[in-house]
């Protein structure tokens, strides 16, 4: 830039301290999302600003460390930190940059923090949506499923058989709710076993159980499926289940007559699993029921990375 140029900058409060920290933020905000647009900042922030090097650490998802998300130039001499609010620090290494640095890394971790706050409730708007739609659809299945046992409770001497069924369900509905909000992201499998199988109470079945100390789901989710592939073996008539879970796979096989008879399978039981499935679902699995060539049915639980 000449004499002329640089003397007509100056004029209007333009001098390098206001140029660095613009073409910052033009750089960081030409970016679709807050990753890329960080990486371009910190590096046109090190090289207008002559820094050795410029890193922004966000937290991570759990909120227990900070990730390393953006960085540009090497590691030398000392460091110090800008805090940035919710979206972690930016850490400057080396002494050599000059006074038009600092105004433009205060303003960048500013922005930084704004833009990260807005990304957050994004997000957060997005997941709210969808667990909405589907509560309104498992509602519909809900209210669809209910109406066979209570309308059977209407027509029988006994009420209370239908009426069972539908408590049955909602406890299910609350298991699923608690599955939700739970902090665990394992189970100890036996012990949900146990309980499953005390909320089903006395069974003429034989449950034969090889499971790790931990699986991937929260307790309430695990006790939830358990709890439900149990007690569609007993209404298959099936008088041996075995249980057993390998690297994030857990499979339920019983002796009963099988998926050839559906009839066997209540009303309360088919909404269950379909709740099952969105749970599974919700943490990134999937669960599916098979005809076994010996006999019997077998569910195969399997577990992928969580969806948000």
């Amino acid at each position: 830039m000449s004499s002329a140029a640089l003397a007509l900058v100056d004029s209007l409060g333009l001098g390098p301290r206001r140029l660095l920290a613009d073409r910052v933020i033009v750089e960081f905000a030409a970016a679709d999302d807050v990753r890329s647009g960080m990486e371009r900042a910190v590096a046109t922030l090190r090289r207008g600003g002559g820094a050795d090097r410029v890193e922004w650490w966000a937290p991570a998802e759990d909120g227990s460390s900070f990730r390393l998300l953006a960085a540009a130039g090497w590691r030398r001499g000392r460091r110090r930190a800008v805090p940035a609010g919710p979206a972690g620090a930016l850490v400057v290494s080396g002494d050599g940059y000059g006074p038009e640095f600092v105004p433009a890394l205060t303003q960048l971790a500013r922005v930084l923090r704004r833009r990260f706050a807005d990304e957050q409730l994004a997000e957060a708007a997005v997941r709210l949506a969808r667990r909405s739609e589907a509560l309104e659809d498992f509602a519909a299945l809900v209210a669809h499923e209910l109406k066979t046992p209570l309308h059977a409770a209407l027509l029988q001497d006994d009420p209370s058989v239908g009426v069972e069924q539908a408590l049955d369900l909602v406890d299910s509905l609350l298991e699923a709710a608690r599955s939700e909000s739970c902090g665990e992201a394992s189970a100890p499998a036996a012990e949900c076993l146990d309980e499953a199988l005390r909320d089903l109470g006395p069974i003429d079945v034989e449950v034969i159980a090889d499971l790790p100390a931990r699986f991937s789901l929260p307790p309430p989710a695990l006790r939830l499926i358990l709890r439900n592939l149990v007690a569609n073996a007993v209404a298959a008539d099936a008088r041996q289940i075995h249980v057993a879970a390998v690297a994030g796979v857990l499979v339920v096989d019983d002796n009963g007559v099988g998926l050839a008879e559906p009839s066997r399978y209540a009303s309360g039981n088919r909404v269950g699993l379909a709740l099952c499935r969105r749970v599974a679902a919700r943490f990134g699995g999937s669960l599916e029921l098979a005809q076994r060539t010996a006999g019997g049915t077998r569910a195969t639980l399997a577990i992928g990375a969580p969806t948000r």
